[in-house]
């Protein structure tokens, strides 16, 4: 695979063990380029440890991830992460910190250190007006500083994009305001995202492909109107079950 394959991410072989537990148990696995993929699973089906290989916050004991082509094991962290922007549940905003400041730590750690400008440019695409800028994390509400997250994994212009349950901690409206937000993103930007969530509705409305573990096996990988057509088999149609069973029941109330 060389660096212009339209494959974007690679796994291939992966185990990850702790202890006697195999939360990674040989997956094989290609995402092409500008895609947007779900990994949904039951808590504990290895989703998040797979995830957390691509910018190496977990080294896998066997196996192999490639990113565009290369071996991530081969690049220096620093540099890999900076091409690769990462949105997670508890947003980590330095409370020290201002709105700036937080957008702006990737590149000054990288050295590109960003102006006034480029934040307004990032909290505009996130939909916050530049005044948030000079505003402390506890300032916001939820939904802002999770917006602010995605600014910062925006900062330094990655072509991937890691997001594990973003959204989970927001309420419904907001959840799905930002789930919106990004997936347009995700389109104008070019990007290549990979998101973890437990949520199956999440990944239908989202992913154009969603992807099920259980027990650190990738157990299905379909497209959501196949998904919700029966395919992918037991594990995937229990999850699919959920949100079918909710409009089921909305549908009686409206009765």
């Amino acid at each position: 695979m060389d660096a212009v394959s339209p494959i974007e991410l690679g796994f291939s072989g992966l185990v990850k063990r702790f202890g006697a537990t195999r939360a990674i148990d040989g997956v094989d696995l290609e995402i092409a380029r500008g895609s947007f993929v779900a990994l949904v699973g039951a808590s504990g089906s290895g989703k998040s440890t797979l995830l957390k290989t691509v910018n190496r916050l977990i080294v896998p004991d066997e196996g192999a991830v490639l990113f565009a082509g290369e071996d991530v094991r081969t690049l220096p962290a620093p540099a890999l992460r900076r091409r690769i922007g990462y949105v997670f549940q508890s947003v980590g905003l330095f409370p020290h910190m201002t709105v700036a400041e937080n957008i702006a730590i990737g590149p000054r750690l990288a050295r590109q250190p960003i102006g006034a400008a480029r934040v307004a440019e990032l909290l505009a695409l996130v939909e916050l007006e530049a005044g948030h800028a000079r505003r402390m994390p506890d300032e916001l509400s939820g939904g802002q500083r999770q917006r602010v997250g995605v600014a910062r994994a925006l900062a330094g212009d990655p072509r991937l994009l890691l997001m594990d349950e973003p959204f989970g901690a927001l309420d419904p409206v907001t959840r799905d305001a930002l789930g919106r937000k990004v997936r347009e993103l995700h389109g104008r930007l070019g990007l290549t995202t990979l998101m973890v969530t437990h949520d199956m509705t999440e990944a239908l409305l989202l992913a154009e492909r969603v992807l099920v573990m259980a027990s650190g096996r990738i157990v299905a990988d379909e497209t959501p109107h196949s998904l919700l057509a029966g395919a992918g088999g037991a594990e995937a149609q229990a999850l699919v079950a959920v949100p079918r069973d909710q409009a089921d029941a909305i549908a009686e109330l409206e009765k």
